[in-house]
């Protein structure tokens, strides 16, 4: 490859641009892969009466209480089948004591007993299975947290097992990731992991590493799951479905590495201002991966020593500004 460096005159700024030295570090040595966050205790709310939807009292986003009441379905059809199977248990009843006095007088044999009992329990069963299926016209969370999305609308018809709501905890995350068959080793190897969200730039701590004991038979990669920490103040914006980067620490080693915010990127030439006395330099280099702090692994073009502006449009502009104009 071949370096360009484009050398101007630097007068005294009036504001000088943040700068950086350069210098061999210990680094953690990581295997990174790509993965989603998916979240530990989700649930996806369904009905299990058939009736048109008369209240809903969510919206994606809120969050929700275990037991709070989420809509309402109308189950009068439920309601009437429990009515009846109410009726009948009364009756099962009545005739039940009935046949038990005539037996205590000797006027019927213990055949009819037992067949006016076992009535009376099939109707005990049918009547609490009709009042369940009518008290499940008012649909409520299962867990506390936050209403992910909302599969239905007001007046739509609710039919047993359609999903009506589905809803998170957002204190259980964690990254599920791929791992190949030949990188597994190297994988199991590894401690502890950080969690990287290339879109802000941030990163977190994993709080534990799973990776599952078996290898999927068509992709030749097994699972890894890498939990998040449980503190809201840490997962603020953080939410299931993001895709994110886990890299792995498998060891150690020194290297020359450089902030992300002092590299230039133009298509895929990499660069940074090399500031010294009296001159700035725009400088290509060779970038390799992240490490495990952020920062950008130096392959060449900078050596130990060299200060990098950590504003390089700024550094840019200014140096513009400096030229003479003819």
């Amino acid at each position: 490859m071949v370096f360009c460096t484009a050398v101007l005159a630097a007068p005294t700024f009036a504001q000088t641009p943040a700068t950086h030295t350069l210098e061999l570090r210990n680094v953690q040595l990581t295997l990174p892969a790509e993965a989603v966050l998916e979240a530990t205790r989700q649930a996806t709310v369904a009905t299990q009466v058939s009736g048109r939807i008369v209240d809903v009292k969510v919206e994606a986003g809120q969050r929700v209480k275990a037991g709070q009441l989420l809509m309402t379905v109308d189950a009068r059809e439920a309601n009437e089948t429990a009515a009846a199977a109410r009726a009948q248990l009364v009756q099962a009843e009545a005739n039940f004591l009935r046949t038990q006095n005539l037996f205590k007088q000797k006027f019927v044999s213990q055949a009819a007993l037992d067949q006016a009992d076992a009535t009376l329990k099939s109707a005990r069963a049918q009547a609490g299975a009709a009042g369940a299926g009518a008290s499940h016209a008012s649909v409520t969370a299962p867990i506390g947290g936050i209403i992910a999305a909302r599969h239905v609308e007001l007046g739509e018809l609710a039919a047993p097992g359609r999903e009506l709501v589905t809803i998170f905890d957002p204190k259980g995350l964690r990254a599920i990731a791929s791992i190949p068959q030949f990188k597994l080793k190297e994988a199991q190897q590894a401690k502890s992991a950080r969690i990287e969200f290339p879109e802000s730039r941030r990163w977190l701590d994993g709080a534990r590493v799973e990776i599952l004991p078996t290898v999927d038979a068509k992709s030749h990669t097994a699972t890894a799951r890498v939990y998040l920490p449980d503190d809201p103040a840490l997962l603020a914006g953080i939410v299931p479905g993001m895709a994110v980067r886990v890299h792995f620490v498998i060891g150690e080693a020194r290297k020359l590495t450089v902030p992300t915010v002092a590299v230039l990127r133009r298509g895929e030439i990499s660069a940074v201002y090399v500031v010294g006395t009296g001159k700035a330099q725009l400088r290509q280099v060779r970038l390799g991966e992240a490490v495990a702090d952020g920062e950008l692994e130096i392959l060449s073009g900078l050596a130990t020593g060299e200060t990098v502006s950590l504003d390089p449009v700024k550094t840019g502009i200014e140096l513009k500004q400096a030229v003479p104009q003819k």
